[in-house]
């Protein structure tokens, strides 16, 4: 019946929400299908019967979270804009404003990270969404290329669009660290870096 598979889901949201809730403020170790029950106000069977484990639980979790975090929306507003390096900058801009005003999100996706490294589970989940996301940056990557390519010689699509995922994850992580970081700056260095008056030169 519709009105019992969107009641279901409502359920199944509120239970991803409370586990988000409970990660984002003590870490994945308190995500327990007990702790979760009792903060979206269900029993721990109620939570059982829409997550089988905590294990299928957590993924559903880190799928949410890969799903708001490494999805790269390039809008129309950037889109528009001609040249190729200030289509680029902008992109990098709009992906560090946007990571480094949730804390705690890119907390949580850190440390699904770290558990990645020994979660197989884990692992195989975030690294096409972590592929995926740097792909998404290659046609701009190309564009700047093409378009300044004494200014990036040597430099592959591949590997700015490397560079781009490594300077947007970094400003995030760094912004966790140092709350009060001046995001202002960092932007402006970023980009004095890659307009920089030197042309880049293959080593």
């Amino acid at each position: 019946m519709p009105g019992t598979k969107f009641a279901e889901t409502i359920r199944r949201e509120q239970v991803i929400f409370a586990a988000y809730e409970l990660a984002a403020e003590l870490g994945l170790r308190a995500v327990t299908i007990r702790d979760v029950a009792a903060r979206a106000g269900m029993s721990p069977g109620l939570v059982l019967f829409h997550f089988t484990s905590k294990e299928q639980l957590v993924l559903e979790l880190l799928d949410w979270v890969l799903a708001t975090t490494t999805v790269l929306r390039v809008g129309p507003e950037i889109e528009a804009i001609a040249a190729p390096l200030d289509r680029f900058v902008a992109l990098l801009t709009q992906e560090l404003e946007r990571l480094s005003a949730e804390p705690a999100r890119i907390r949580i996706f850190f440390e699904f990270w770290s558990a990645g490294l020994s979660d197989l589970p884990i692992r195989s989940r975030m690294q096409p969404e972590l592929d995926r996301y740097r792909v998404a940056f290659l046609p701009i990557a190309s564009d700047v290329i093409d378009a300044e390519p004494e200014r990036f010689a040597g430099a592959t699509p591949e590997a700015l669009a490397a560079v781009a995922v490594s300077i947007v994850k970094g400003g995030a992580v760094q912004s966790l660290i140092e709350p009060d970081l001046d995001l202002s700056k960092f932007l402006v260095t970023t980009e004095r870096l890659l307009r920089g008056p030197t042309p880049l030169v293959a080593r």
